[in-house]
This record gives C-alpha cells, structure tokens and sequence, in this order.
C-alpha cells in the first residue's frame, strides 16, 4: 500500500524538524525499556485498579512481559 503523498510530506517534516532530539530520545527509551517497566513500585491495591480495565491483557501488564502502549493522535 502507498503512502498517501499529503500525509508522507508531513511526515517528512516532522522528521527533520525532530531529528535532533529523536537520537536522545531513542536512547532514553532504551534505557527505560532495560530498567523495566515502571509500574512495578506500586502497592498492589494501585495496580489492581491500573489493570482493571484492561481486559485479557491483565496477566501479560501484571508480569511486565509486554509494553504498554499508548496512541498520539495530534502533535503540536
């Protein structure tokens, strides 16, 4: 599937205004991906009500197997 043409123009733009700080941010990532997730100090009654609504991937969150992503859908 094609790109469409608006949508990778923009996407072009927002990588080279971004590239300078992408690189630090790759790494701080990867150090955040090696400590683990952060969720791990919280007091189990704080992570019963963080993992209540999330349905079948209760199990794979509490045991800090898989990353919990979120969806940015605007960029100032």
């Amino acid at each position: 599937m094609t790109l469409n043409a608006t949508i990778a123009r923009v996407t072009d733009r927002i990588r080279a205004r971004s590239a300078d700080l992408r690189g630090p941010y790759l790494e701080r990532m990867q150090a955040a991906a090696l400590t683990g997730p952060a969720r791990g100090h919280l007091a189990c009654g704080n992570q019963a009500h963080a993992y209540a609504a999330m349905l079948e991937d209760k199990a794979a969150l509490a045991e800090g197997r898989v990353p919990n992503i979120g969806i940015v859908t605007a960029y100032n």
